[in-house]
């Protein structure tokens, strides 16, 4: 009689959390805004990495504009780890062989 192993799948999906963890630590993303002008870089744990931006953006005397560049590259940035993240939990589920996952 095939029995439902839940011990052996929870096993399987710590393993496999854990390694999602190690590559989420791992990602690096870039976002930008202003056609690159402001690049910001962040790490999988949503960490900022570094921050660039073109001197000729600094040089004007709309600041109000260089924030919304900076905020729309970290907003940029942080979408692209959540769908990092989703990419890998969504092959996380797959791989425990549940069904409707």
């Amino acid at each position: 009689m095939g029995g439902f192993d839940l011990q052996g799948m929870m096993q399987v999906a710590r393993q496999q959390y854990e390694a999602m963890q190690k590559k989420m630590q791992a990602t690096v993303v870039e976002g930008s805004a202003g056609g690159g002008s402001v690049v910001v870089k962040m790490d999988g744990a949503k960490r900022i990495l570094g921050v660039k931006i073109d001197p000729k953006v600094v040089r004007t005397d709309d600041l109000e504009m260089l924030q919304d560049l900076v905020a729309a590259a970290v907003n940029e940035a942080g979408r692209k780890v959540e769908e990092t993240m989703k990419s890998g939990m969504s092959g996380m589920l797959s791989g425990l062989g549940l069904p409707g996952l």
